[in-house]
């Protein structure tokens, strides 16, 4: 195979009373999890709404192709396509990067138009002040490449960042709300990159759309709306976000014509001068005033931190499943490590059906099992060494897969101790992950493949606005706690360093090409939604758009999440009876995939969010 680690390898030690230390960073994390980071739309049993219950928001008027995707969506059926598909969280971000895929535009060009778009009719999700992580694969070249446009620490940051004056951790939203919170932005530098490198048009037309729906005015949608309610009282935190999605005090309702001329100045801008309008110069200062300026919270982001990043390029980290090469992006996202841990656990067993609860153990524990040496192992590999190629080595999957041969829930979950060439004892971690977060897949007409994962963490972010787009929280996704019984904590804060991410942008090769292209939100249990999908179109023979729709069952630290309203928790009394711990909760995922073959290109959009799928 070729070299797609950046790897360390041989032994590391100390994985003696792991058990209890993993139980107290799994249930930090849970704890954040359990409030609710985004608005969805619906469930999986939502999938036969009418195209008319669906359309509140005035989608179907955008084209008739449009409507006829969104009916396609309504009905559980995947839209079909021969020459290009995009996928993603919002149907004017996907009419935008369809325009530019007629035009003869890569997916590259395609995805500058709809990252564009969604910064302005998904801002509680994703945008120019947050961060992300793009997988591509050219077919000119068969080559795969992953891009790692994350957000870093400021250089003035130390791991007592979120620490009180006692030395105790501050609680999740005393974190995130205001500057502290905020990193260094990736995104723009991140589109730029990927354009600059596989683009065919012109840069400064990708803009057109966001910039006239800033201009001119868009319809605030029905997500968005209940979005701004359910955050209202941390959205009046400043001024700036407050006047935009509270004017009067009053949260936006949907129908809304909301107009954003600050956005259509920095898009402008951008189009004519680049990325480096966000990280030099007017737009630089403000972004640091602002962050300096949440006087309750303020943050240590300095001019120097925007003028130092850099987009990085990074081995993409690939997992042999079935006949299929799942590939992905290498830390500091663990999304591609555990994502192939799991489905390389699942490997040598014989998968049951989808209605079988042994399926579910066997899905449910070997996530347990990736999420313990996730929680011990995975952080920015430019400051602590990683075991990469450890992790995802066949015998280590192997050996820790023949743990799942029982017939019951696994009483106790520890790391494993993977090749590692560092003798160095991680301590466990408390870290927090409320996301906002969004997803974007397309193929174009020339065989090329792109999966993106784009964010700025928390719903809103910091809460802190300026010139018409939000800025992260990203630096909240580091560990809380520096240290574990003496010991460093791997996905501590650092100067610099780029928090740990569960970020899982996918494509999934046979014979070398793109078979499915797939990535969702969802904060840590993105993982699980991924791996779950990737699973049901392998093993399941599902079709993209019954993969992204079904419900959803998710264990990462223990529990055993099943998706409310949904038929999902029909195994929830199976599940107990082998001794999980069950709980039955909102799963808000946002999972968007194009299938590749003999038949074209298929694509799904999830049912519990706005998004469609679209192609020609």
């Amino acid at each position: 195979m070729r070299d797609i680690f950046r790897t360390f390898s041989p032994k590391i030690f100390g994985t003696s009373a792991l058990c209890l230390l993993l139980a107290g960073a799994g249930l930090a994390q849970q704890a954040a999890d359990s409030v609710a980071p985004e608005h969805a739309t619906g469930t999986a049993s939502d999938t036969a709404r009418l195209p008319e219950d669906e359309d509140r928001d005035g989608f179907a008027a955008i084209s008739p192709e449009m409507a006829a995707a969104l009916e396609a969506k309504a009905a559980g059926v995947p839209v079909k396509a021969s020459d290009w598909m995009v996928a993603a969280a919002n149907p004017h971000a996907v009419a935008a990067g369809a325009r530019v895929l007629r035009q003869g535009g890569t997916a590259a060009d395609a995805m500058v138009a709809v990252q564009a778009v969604l910064g302005l009719v998904e801002p509680q999700s994703s945008g120019l002040g947050g961060g992300a992580f793009l997988v591509w694969y050219d077919a000119a070249t068969g080559e795969l490449t992953t891009l790692d446009g994350r957000e870093t620490a400021p250089l003035a940051a130390s791991p007592k960042l979120f620490l009180d004056e006692a030395g105790e951790p501050l609680g999740f939203f005393e974190a995130v709300v205001g500057g502290r919170s905020v990193g260094t932005p990736g995104t723009p530098a991140l589109m730029e990159e990927a354009q600059r490198r596989w683009g065919r048009l012109a840069w400064r037309g990708l803009f057109d759309e966001a910039i006239a729906m800033a201009r001119d005015g868009f319809t605030v949608s029905e997500r968005m709306a209940e979005s701004v309610a359910e955050d209202a009282e941390r959205l009046s935190s400043y001024p700036v976000a407050a006047d935009y999605f509270l004017p009067g005090g009053t949260p936006l309702e949907a129908g809304t014509q909301l107009t954003n001329p600050d956005y259509a100045d920095v898009l402008e801008r951008m189009s004519l001068e680049g990325s480096r309008v966000i990280y030099e110069g007017e737009i630089a200062r403000d972004i640091v005033a602002a962050v300096k300026g949440a006087e309750d919270n303020p943050g240590l982001l300095e001019e120097i931190d925007l003028a130092l990043y850099r987009v990085k390029e990074r081995a993409p980290v690939c997992v042999a499943y079935r006949a299929h090469e799942v590939c992905g992006m290498g830390p500091p996202s663990s999304g591609a490590l555990t994502v192939g841990q799991i489905l390389g656990m699942l490997g040598g067993q014989e998968m049951p059906g989808p209605d079988d609860p042994q399926a579910w153990r066997l899905i449910g524990d070997a996530s347990r099992l990736a999420f313990a040496d996730r929680g011990r192992y995975m952080a920015d590999t430019d400051f602590v060494p990683v075991p990469v190629e450890g992790l995802v080595a066949p015998d280590y999957l192997s050996q820790r897969g023949a743990l799942l041969m029982g017939e019951g829930a696994l009483e106790e979950i520890e790391a494993g101790e993977p090749e590692f060439d560092h003798a160095l004892n991680w301590g466990a971690e408390a870290t927090f992950s409320q996301p906002s977060t969004s997803h974007i897949s397309i193929v174009d007409r020339y065989g090329n493949a792109l999966s993106m994962t784009t964010t700025i963490e928390n719903g809103f972010g910091s809460r802190v606005m300026t010139h018409g787009f939000l800025l992260n929280n990203e630096l909240t996704d580091f560990s809380f706690s520096t240290h574990e019984n003496g010991r460093p904590v791997a996905n501590r804060v650092e100067p610099g360093k780029r928090p740990r991410s569960s970020m899982s942008p996918t494509i999934v090769l046979k014979d070398g090409k793109p078979a499915l292209v797939i990535g969702s939100p969802g904060g840590s249990r993105i993982i699980g939604y991924v791996a779950q999908a990737v699973i049901a179109w392998i093993d399941w023979d599902m079709d993209v758009q019954q993969a992204v729709a079904m419900p959803h069952r998710v264990n990462r630290f223990g529990t055993y999440d099943l998706e409310t309203g949904s038929d999902g928790t029909g195994l929830e009394a199976a599940l107990s009876q082998m001794g999980f711990e069950v709980e039955v909760q909102d799963l808000n995922s946002g999972l968007h995939a194009i299938s590749v073959g003999e038949e074209g290109l298929r694509g799904g959009a999830d049912p519990r969010r706005e998004g469609v799928a679209l192609g020609e």
